[in-house]
Formats: C-alpha cells, structure tokens, sequence
C-alpha cells in the first residue's frame, strides 16, 4: 500500500480523506493558502505544504505546485478531492508524467466524461438516453437565442466544464437568454477556464438521482445503489438522501445497469457518478458523469457500509474490488443536508466573516458532521460558502429525518448567516416527509423566499414556558449574586410572555407549569449562560438554541427564531406605554446585500430607470447575482464604480 499520500484539496473534504488515510496506516501531506494556513486540515496531516496566495487560481488550481509538494514530500499519491483538478485531464497526465500515483480514473475516462458537450455525444453514440439539445460550439448570443427557438422553452444554458451549480442558467424566454447567454459564459471561464456554453431542454418537475459506480482495475464495475439530490436551489444541492423515495428496484436495477454499461464504454475505474434527469412517468435521461468523488457521497456510505475513499486508494494502488454486485445491499437510510454560510432570510446571500461560536451537534446515534472548520475560523470569499454536511442515519426514512431535525437545533453557529433553519424547515415539511420531491420544490415552496418555519400554537406555548422558566432562573441568579435586598426575596412564578404577537400567561408552582391556565407535560434544566436547553415535552425531545436580549430572550427551534419579551405579570401591563423606534427608510439607496466584487453598474446618475430594471452586477463566492431597481425613478448619484470591492450594505447608487 501507499505509504505517504498527498491531498490536493482543502476543508472538508481535505479532513475527510485524511481521516481515511490516517485509518488504513498512511502518512498524509496537506497543501495550502494563505487564507488556509491555520485551517483544521493543515493541522490533521503529518506534513504540511504551502503553495500560494488565497485566490484558487493562484494555488490549488496549480498542477506545478501540487508536484513541487509530492517531490518535496515524498508522496507517492495525489487525491484530488473534488472539485479544483479533480477532473483536468492535464493535471492526471503530468502527475503520470512524473511517476506519481492518481487517486481517482484513468486519464482517458476523465477526457471521455468530463466535457458535458463530448460525454453527451458518447452517451448518444453508446446507445443511452440523453434530454433533447444542441451539443455544438454556440458562437454568440444571436446563435444560442435560435438554438432555444428551436428546443422550445424553458432551456438550461450550463457551462460546458461546469459543476457544483454553478455556470447554470435557466431561460423561459428569448430574453432570458439574452440576459443570461454571456453571464453564463463568463462564470464558466471565471470557475472553471472553460466559457464553452451549450444548451439542453428543461425537463418540468424532474427528479435529479445520480447512481454511485465502483470500478477497479481487473475490469470490476459496481453500482451501489442511488442518491436522490432534488432539493437544490439556484441548481446547487442542499439535501440529498440515500435510497430515494421515488425510485423502485426495477428503476434502481435499469439505471445502475445502464451507468455501469456506460462507466465500461470508456474503461472506467475508481469512483465516479452517474447523474440522470428522471421525468415524473419515470424515464429518465443522462446528464453527465462525475469522475470524482462526491459532496454527497457520504449518504451511500451509511446506506452500503462502503468506505468510498478507502476503496478509491485501494484501487489506485491496484487492489480487486472486495465485493460483488450481489454481495451491494442497501440497508436503512442516510440523509445529508449542507450547512451554508449564506442568509436565508435575505434572499440566501453569500455571509462571509469569524465564526464566533462552532460547536455541531455530537457524533452519536447515526449522527455524522463532515467539516473542516472551528470555532475562531473564517469563512472567505475565496471558496465555496459549505460550511459542513450534516449526515444523518436510520432504519427508515421517518427516523433520519427526525434526527436531521434535532441535530439541527444542537448546531450552534454565530458570526455569518447559515442556512439552519431554512435545512429544518424544509426537513418538517409535509410534501418533503411525504417524498413527493422534484427539482422545484423550494422554489415551488417558497415563492416569496424564506421567512423561517411555522409553528404549532402547541410548540409556541412550550417556548414560553420555557422561557419564563429561564428567566426565573437568571433573576434566581441575580439575586444570588447581588445579595443586598436579602435572602427571603424570590423570583417571581408569574409570567407574561409575548411570543410572535401572542401573550401567554405563564405560571410555575413547584414542579408545574401553567400556560394560559393548562398544564404542561415540560421537563427541562437551565443553568443562566447556557446556549441550548434540551427539553421534552411529552415524549418528544425539544433542543432549544437561546440568547438573552434586553427583553427576554431569542429562542431558535425547529427552523426559526422568536423574539420572546418576558415580564413579570405585574410589571407587563405597564409594557404599552412604551414608544416604538421608527426604523429609517433607507429605500432610495441600492445597497450592496453581500461582501463581493461589483462587475458591471448598467446606470448613471441622472438616467431613469424602470421597476425589475438591471442595476448593478455583483459577485460573490464565484456567482453573479443582478441587483433590479424595487420601483421607478431617478439616479441621482453613484457611489460606487465597477471594479470596486463592497462591503455587505455599502451604498452602490442612491435614487432620487
């Protein structure tokens, strides 16, 4: 076996591969930025090599570099990870070139599959079922609008190299793509050095499954099952699962045979995936093939018991596959979310900054927390926003879903928006636990964008109990600690707690809590300082993520935060004859709404401008995000220009 291994990665994934290598007896090397020289992976491997300045371009995106640290280091192997070269041709070809080993397929099967526009041609040629398109060269924004005339909308316009979500545009009209032609051209060649564009047929309400292949060297191709990764925003996945809900054993068995056939066709080896388009009467149609490993790739490990990083080692260095396809057998379910450093509750903008508090929940219990992040650490405008994976595992779908949903409320996260409570959301949603999943389903469900989970009147009566049982605790504390109005005073036990617009009278006597003159089956400690409460009420367990405010307390539970005002029942009435602080109208000025890169400004001072009219351009994190005017009127000045770096809420323009 290899004795020193090199990973041309970083975060998580750098962390995964390490665990692995660390496990099977292997030596590690990392390699790194400037903006990741004090990152957790750095410090997991035994040795560790620094290759360049923070941009990707001008590190991890560099073949030299990666061989100079081999050459350095004495490693033996490279595995890529995914993403940055993990599907370059040219960066496999010259570590070959210089006798170091690639963990990953063969040079020829990556050529093969990684063009979206050739693997189309070849998956046509090889007999499998590809989505109607225009697989050619696009010459410019006239030549792509007849293209789309001529599949008929809605089209997908992708960047030929593109991955990860990024690079995708989706067009209903002709000036869709318009709008949408060139953009999609420069994020190709901005993430990927590619801004070959083509063009498919937008499949409604699809499912996207992709099927996990094996292979080895001895001419072995297995195919463990599938992943359902449906639920994706902007094209980028948030949720994905293992088995899927939609997908019946004769489906499971057609799919895997065709992906192995088509894996066979280019002389396939390692891990790779086969990702399908599948219509809601069940035919499905090839998109592409990964020949990588995946983000998701940990659901299919809980489900197969398969260690996907250990067998891609095991294979690069020559070894036979252990298992047969009949020996592949699907137990339980996995289910994975992505924790993104993104806000939600603005539209999901990119956050960048300190994580100020990071503790995920514990590993126990078929709970799993990829990461490669801690508490202290930064969050940078340099990589993805994936902050972690969220894995969760049990017997049936029902039970890795419930614990996704207390797993979520352990998270504690502060210092950059995240999308917690959007991933709980979407975990108790009926159409969601029902498994009635497409493509569409957030932009389906949430239309207006996301303004935290509903909530039950009963859980809303649990939050205030226990609310008003942690302020009595602090004002126990702080008569404790002040001491001077004597030892006979006692906290006060009766309550008025106003929760979402909704006071509730609350009492506690003894062991019991009144709410609104019920009681309350509640069982819970708090301790003043404390950052969760884990309750049950009933039988069902509560964790409960709580910050003292001036007024009471904000508790964040089950896919939203509450503003929670408690007062001692004879000080509340008093509370109405407090004046309300008008917030300022700040409509009239555009407002960069995440830290980022302004590349274009379509308007100048002076010029009128439309409600929905193109303003600004900003990028962040390696996406173009258009910025439109909320109303008509009148540029009266500009304060800023393109090429400028904003701040989050620096003012661009300002309307008269």
């Amino acid at each position: 076996m290899f004795k020193k291994i090199l990973i041309a990665n970083r975060g998580e994934i750098a962390c995964r591969v390490i665990r692995t290598a660390k496990k099977m007896g292997i030596a590690t090397v990392a390699v790194y930025s400037d903006a990741d020289a004090r990152s957790p992976f750095v410090l997991m491997a035994d040795e560790a090599v620094h290759i360049g300045p923070s941009p990707a371009a001008q590190s991890y995106l560099l073949a030299d570099k990666i061989i100079e640290a081999c050459k350095a280091t004495g490693a033996e192997a490279v595995h890529p990870g995914y993403g940055f070269l993990s599907e370059r041709t040219s960066f496999a070809q010259a570590l070959a070139d210089n006798g170091i080993a690639f963990i990953g397929p063969p040079i020829g099967a990556i050529a093969a599959m990684g063009d979206k526009i050739e693997s189309k041609k070849l998956a046509k040629a090889a007999g499998v079922s590809v989505v109607p398109g225009f697989v050619g060269e696009i010459d410019s924004t006239e030549h792509a609008v007849e293209i789309a005339g001529g599949i008929g909308y809605p089209v997908m316009m992708k960047a030929s190299a593109g991955g990860g979500g990024k690079g995708m545009r989706l067009a209903w009209s002709e000036q869709d793509v318009r709008e949408g032609f060139e953009a999609t051209k420069r994020e190709g060649l901005a993430s990927f050095g590619d801004d070959r564009v083509f063009i498919e047929k937008f499949i409604v309400s699809p499912h996207h499954i992709e099927i996990q292949i094996l292979g080895d060297q001895h001419g072995t191709i297995l195919y463990l099952g599938e992943r359902e990764c449906s639920i994706q925003r902007r094209h980028q996945k948030v949720v994905e699962e293992a088995p899927s809900p939609f997908v019946t054993p004769e489906m499971r068995k057609e799919m895997g045979e065709q992906a192995v056939a088509l894996a066979r066709a280019v002389g396939y080896y390692s891990a790779g995936t086969v990702e399908l388009i599948v219509g809601a009467d069940k035919s499905f149609y090839f998109l592409e093939m990964n020949t990588r490993l995946q983000v998701e790739h940990p659901v299919t490990e809980y489900i197969t018991g398969v260690d996907l990083v250990e067998q891609m080692i095991r294979v690069a260095y020559g070894e036979k596959l252990p298992m047969t396809q009949d020996e592949v057998k699907l137990t339980g379910w996995a289910i994975e979310n992505r924790v993104y450093a993104e806000d939600p509750y603005r539209g999901f903008l990119p956050s960048t900054g300190r994580l100020v508090r990071y503790q995920p929940p514990e590993e126990i219990n078929g709970v799993r927390v990829d990461d490669g992040v801690k508490e202290g650490g930064e969050v940078s405008i340099f990589y993805d926003p994936m902050i972690a994976k969220l894995i969760t595992y049990g017997e049936t779908r029902e039970e890795a879903i419930d614990k996704q949903i207390l797993a979520l409320d352990q998270f504690e996260l502060e210092g950059v928006g995240h999308n917690l409570d959007f991933l709980s959301a979407i975990m108790q949603h009926p159409r969601f636990r029902a498994g009635n999943l497409t493509t569409g389903f957030i932009a389906e469900e949430y239309p207006d964008g996301f303004h935290g989970a509903p909530a039950s009147a009963d859980l809303l009566r649990s939050l205030a109990a226990i609310a008003a049982f942690a302020a009595t605790a602090e004002a126990d504390r702080a008569r404790r600690v002040d001491g001077q109005l004597g030892k006979r005073l006692s906290p006060p036990s009766s309550w008025q707690v106003l929760i979402d617009g909704t006071a509730h009278d609350v009492l506690l006597a003894g062991d019991e809590i009144t709410v609104d003159g019920v009681p309350l089956d509640l069982e819970m400690e708090y301790t003043p300082g404390d950052r969760i409460i884990e309750a049950e009420i009933g039988d069902e367990p509560l964790a409960v993520k709580i910050v003292r405010t001036r007024a009471g307390f904000k508790l964040t539970t089950r896919g939203a935060s509450h503003a929670v005002r408690v007062l001692p029942a004879h000080v509340a009435p008093l509370a109405r004859h407090m004046i309300e602080k008008i917030p300022p109208d700040m409509s009239r000025f555009l407002l960069a709404p995440m830290p980022g890169l302004l590349v274009a400004l379509h308007v100048e001072a002076g010029e009128k401008v439309e409600a929905g009219q193109p303003l600004a351009v900003v990028e962040a994190m390696k996406m173009e995000n258009i910025l439109r005017a909320e109303k008509s009127g009148t540029v009266k000045s500009l304060s800023a220009a393109a090429g400028d770096s904003l701040a989050v809420d620096a003012v661009i323009l300002e309307m008269e």
